[in-house]
């Protein structure tokens, strides 16, 4: 046996076992809703954005004459359902999958590549490249996006100009500076809002500050550098901690700040600068939700001293299961499928704009940010211009692998031991690199 097979036996087992714990334990298929196809497709997704899906899959079927039976699980549940009916040899043709997960699944031999289907890949000319490289993972690509979207600095314009600042901060250092300004000027506490709670939207949070402080996870090899005081995480990592106990911009209680308590928060008006997923715009300036609505502004991401405007991106996509790709009929079928969602249908992106006109969701196909209907939508609550300029520069997390889960936790307790004051930033950083290079020897 090879030392690649033997890594993938090893993985195989480990994700077998939390199948079966998931099973006997969690009872996550009885939250499922099931609906199997006798003769045809099985697609399977979360649920979300459920009718709209439901009435894509009618055209489907009613273009095609190919049956497809839908199901769906909570996001919560969605992972531990789906290891639990791969493992256990499920109907699966067509499904939902989040990057982060695809480097697992794809070392278990659960899902196939699509390089080999040309009417799926000629599309790559038209997504971000950020979004198709969230799609691929040793080389091969494993589907077609569903949805994308990134991590967006965001400001309160009232605030600003209370405070006499015509501009938002274009620098991480010219944040501390504006910060202090509002800060003195009595209209808040707080002013910038970072979430560093312990939860899946932390590794977003960092990523982002990493990025454009210039920074890196691990290398193009997949060699951690985050404990590199030149290259990895380090100037990220300090800025917060001084921001939180040198200068007091940001609360000491942000390691208990979850994202959506965070959102909540600058939504309340307690803050001048948030970092959010860009899809909270649409929160955010809504007067039925948020207390600042119409004064919400989105602005690149602040670069560190060498760095950049860089931010973190995060892309869910429809994944061809191995399963369907084995016989070459469901295989045809499912191509079809994954191209009428996550391609064109009838000669437009009919899906994704649906999408971002019914519930808010973001795309990574360019040329719908020319598309009159989404521009006339996202000018009611934001600037579209903004939106794709900081799209452009967003960035795949570079830390994704089939240990990822095991690492992320570690490192988050890592971050927040810096924050606090129970740990140095090389420290913290140190740990944090030891923890992924055991892993990458485990694995």
């Amino acid at each position: 046996m090879t030392q690649g097979s033997h890594r993938s036996f090893r993985r195989r087992d480990f994700l077998k076992a939390s199948a079966g714990a998931a099973l006997a334990g969690s009872g996550v298929l009885s939250a499922a809703s099931q609906v199997l196809a006798a003769d045809g497709l099985n697609f399977f997704a979360w649920s979300a954005g459920v009718d709209q899906v439901k009435s894509h899959i009618s055209a489907f079927e009613a273009k095609f004459g190919i049956k497809v039976g839908y199901s769906n699980a909570p996001w919560a549940q969605y992972r531990d359902t789906l290891v639990t009916k791969f493992v256990g040899g499920a109907p699966l043709d067509v499904l939902w999958v989040s990057d982060s997960w695809l480097p697992e699944w794809a070392e278990a031999g659960w899902l196939a590549p699509i390089d080999g289907y040309p009417q799926l890949t000629k599309y790559n000319s038209e997504v971000d490249d950020f979004s198709t490289k969230s799609m691929t993972y040793k080389g091969k690509q494993y589907g077609l996006t569903y949805y994308t979207d990134y991590m967006g600095f965001f400001y309160d314009e009232e605030k600003l100009k209370k405070a006499g600042i015509s501009a938002p901060p274009r620098t991480w250092d010219e944040v501390l500076q504006q910060s202090l300004r509002i800060k003195k000027a009595g209209l808040t506490e707080y002013p910038l809002m970072l979430s560093m709670a312990r939860e899946s939207w932390l590794i977003e949070f960092l990523s982002a500050m990493v990025f454009s402080h210039g920074g890196r996870f691990v290398n193009d090899a997949g060699a951690a550098v985050m404990q590199d005081a030149k290259l990895g995480a380090h100037a990220a990592l300090s800025w917060i901690v001084d921001a939180v106990n040198k200068h007091k911009i940001v609360s000491p209680a942000c390691v208990e700040i979850g994202e959506l308590n965070g959102l909540k928060a600058f939504s309340s008006g307690n803050h001048a600068f948030a970092m959010l997923g860009r899809y909270r715009v649409r929160t955010l300036n809504d007067p039925k939700q948020s207390q600042i609505a119409g004064r919400v502004r989105q602005a690149l991401m602040p670069a560190g001293p060498n760095g950049s405007h860089a931010t973190v991106g995060w892309n869910r996509f429809y994944g061809l299961t191995s399963q369907a790709a084995k016989d070459k009929a469901t295989a045809a079928n499912a191509v079809k499928l994954i191209e009428w969602f996550g391609g064109k249908a009838d000669g437009k992106y009919a899906f994704q704009k649906l999408m971002f006109l019914d519930v808010g969701a973001g795309f990574a196909v360019k040329p719908l940010f020319k598309d009159p209907d989404i521009i006339k939508a996202y000018q009611q609550y934001s600037d579209i211009g903004m939106y794709e300029k900081q799209q452009s520069l967003a960035r795949k997390k570079d830390v994704v692998s089939p240990w990822f889960g095991e690492w992320d936790e570690a490192n988050g307790t890592a971050w927040q031991a810096a924050i606090v004051g129970k740990s140095s930033v090389g420290d913290a950083l140190k740990k944090s690199a030891e923890t992924w290079n055991k892993l990458v020897k485990q694995s």
